[in-house]
């Protein structure tokens, strides 16, 4: 048996075929998405200067970033049962071109308001792409299917590693922040066909509200099995997105690294977490427990985390690229597996609100993880002996996933 509790799968309606196509729309959003908001720590080498602060405070325009994704996912499931979730991932994918609009406006207090709405637009991705796999997906692959839609995220840390530090070179920062808001918008237009086949269930009566955009929080805390993957994705988010956001700045401030350099390294570690989710996920559906697989990955990230205690100027190269390939296979690997448990083990028909909840604390991990961070930077510490400080929780509960399963 997989997962957490005692629940079966159990679908919010019969597969409706088409999981081909469900893949392809969400995997297309999540990516760009995700490349929107990943864009930020590649450019900050460059950006932060011209805004006046250090690259190091790039976190706490991630933390911007994601408290507006907080916002954004736990709002999202009044405004699917509204629109529907190619609406909302269109009204998502606009709002992240405004956000990075801002941005590039060069001013601290607009960054910061610019990656607020940029969050707005990235936090309804993930349950508007629930609900559309959910009903598509077979049972049998359902780990599979959301692991491969969650390989978008390092898609988009891949794409932004490998594109943009070139773009801002060549074009200006600026310049490389407008092209991918154009790119959003761009692709918001192209999926519009798609309404008629997946928002046909909306209803423009739904309740949008305060207390309905709380509902989902409320709903993900009052049971024991969601309470147990929101405290799972807050550790284990505040890892991921230390990673991302701090690997280029590590390499660059602490190995000398060029710019261009340091964001091949990490697009390695993003390609690897797309082979890693692919297999963390074909391994929950077939050999382990989801929960198993989620205790292992925490265990894994977190020696890794604890591995940069180790990196030294005078590693090669070669050593930089294999250790962020291991990070990233699992600190940024995880999400797949845990999405699909969510959707497994919540209440029938509230795929997309168990997700929006569950979410919140996901996020609420990244929103608070880079300021930790940074303060651990000003405590003298260094990047490595932050990193390895990230790493005490994450293995803590990977232990407690595991202890816990064995108990049962």
């Amino acid at each position: 048996m997989s997962g957490f509790g005692d629940r079966a799968p159990r679908p919010d309606r019969p597969p409706e075929g088409g999981v081909a196509l469900a893949l392809a729309a969400t995997l297309a959003v999540q990516t760009l998405a995700a490349f929107a908001v990943y864009c930020a720590p590649v450019l900050a080498p460059l950006a932060a200067p011209a805004i006046g602060v250090e690259p190091s405070a790039v976190g706490y325009y991630v933390a911007a970033t994601y408290a507006g994704s907080m916002v954004g996912s736990v709002a999202a499931g009044g405004w699917l049962a509204r629109f529907g979730p190619i609406r909302v991932s269109q009204a998502g994918l606009a709002l992240a071109c405004a956000g990075l609009a801002l941005g590039a406006g060069a001013l601290v207090p607009l960054a910061l308001v610019g990656g607020f709405v940029l969050g707005l637009g990235y936090g309804p991705a993930t349950p508007a792409s629930s609900a559309i796999l959910v009903r598509a997906a077979p049972p049998s692959r359902v780990s599979l299917v959301f692991s491969i839609k969650q390989t978008g995220v390092p898609a988009g840390g891949v794409l932004a590693g490998a594109i943009v530090p070139a773009l801002a070179l060549a074009a200006g920062w600026q310049v490389a922040a407008l092209a991918i808001g154009a790119a959003c918008v761009a692709l918001a237009v192209a999926i519009e066909p798609l309404r008629r086949r997946y928002d046909r269930d909306a209803r423009p009566s739904a309740p949008v509200s305060v207390r309905s955009a709380l509902a989902p929080v409320a709903m993900a805390l009052g049971d024991r099995v969601l309470r147990r993957m929101c405290v799972c994705s807050f550790v284990y988010g505040g890892v991921q997105i230390t990673l991302v956001t701090y690997l280029v700045s590590f390499l660059v401030e602490s190995f000398g690294l060029s710019l261009v350099l340091a964001g091949l390294v990490m697009a390695v570690s993003q390609v690897a977490s797309v082979a890693g989710r692919i297999l963390w996920g074909v391994a929950a559906d077939r050999l382990l427990a989801r929960r198993t697989m989620l205790g292992l990955l925490g265990l894994g990230m977190g020696a890794s985390a604890a591995c940069a205690l180790a990196a030294a100027p005078g590693w090669p190269v070669a050593a930089l690229f294999a250790y962020a390939a291991l990070f990233g296979a699992t600190a940024v690997g995880w999400n797949g597996v845990f999405l699909a448990e969510v959707a497994r083990v919540a209440p029938q028909g509230r795929t997309s609100e168990a997700t929006g909840g569950c979410l919140f604390f996901t996020y609420l991990g990244v929103v608070l993880a880079p300021p930790a961070f940074n303060a651990l930077l000003a405590a003298g510490g260094g990047y490595a002996f932050a990193y390895a400080a990230f790493a005490v929780p994450s293995a803590a509960v990977g232990a407690w996933l595991l202890a816990g399963r064995a108990h049962r």
